[in-house]
């Protein structure tokens, strides 16, 4: 096995997500897991806690990403100009694997209400990560709450376009653009 070849985690990302669309999520093992992507089983341990993880991988990442992208808008920058900056930002984690990923990954979380629940954990942790950055910018915290709920719907939504077909360009036009069409739609509730 290649123990020590570069990418294992991404390798072990990738593997999981085939086997889980193969063969569900639950019947599923770590050892099954480590075979496909080449790596032992202590390796897979090396890189995530349990097989849930490696769903969320990078979460912490892109939390920190929104944030810094957030915290480093420009001082009079509305709550979303700030949010759309934390996604320009944090669209550099959207590559090429992770579009490739998407619908093999939808698939195994729609079959899973265990990968469900973890996936609605993610969007929670997004939020409080991009309204804790704007309360730090001196945002309101009912309007920094409301900010970063719309940006993480702008993540989700402008996923859903970005990794549908065969495109090739960056992620962060379609977060954006999802933001603007959000905003929109609040100006409709009123």
């Amino acid at each position: 096995m290649g123990r020590w070849e570069p990418g294992a985690r991404e390798r072990l990302v990738m593997a999981a997500v085939d086997l889980f669309a193969d063969q569900g999520y639950d019947a599923t093992t770590v050892a099954e897991i480590a075979e496909r992507a080449g790596v032992t089983k202590s390796t897979f341990f090396r890189h995530f806690p349990d097989k849930r993880e490696l769903l969320v991988a990078g979460q912490e990442a892109l939390s920190t990403l929104l944030a810094e992208g957030i915290s480093a808008a420009p001082a009079d920058a509305s709550p979303l100009a700030a949010v759309a900056a934390g996604l320009e930002n944090a669209a550099t984690a959207f590559g090429e694997v992770t579009r490739q990923i998407a619908p093999r990954l939808a698939a195994a979380v729609a079959s899973s209400a265990e990968l469900q629940e973890r996936d609605a954990l993610k969007s929670v942790s997004m939020a409080a990560a991009m309204t804790q950055a704007l309360v730090e910018r001196g945002v309101p915290e009912m309007t920094a709450a409301l900010a970063g709920e719309l940006g993480t719907l702008a993540i989700k939504k402008g996923f859903a376009t970005w990794s549908d077909g065969d495109r090739t360009d960056a992620f962060a036009p379609y977060a954006v653009h999802a933001l603007d069409e959000l905003q929109a739609a609040t100006h409709a509730l009123s």
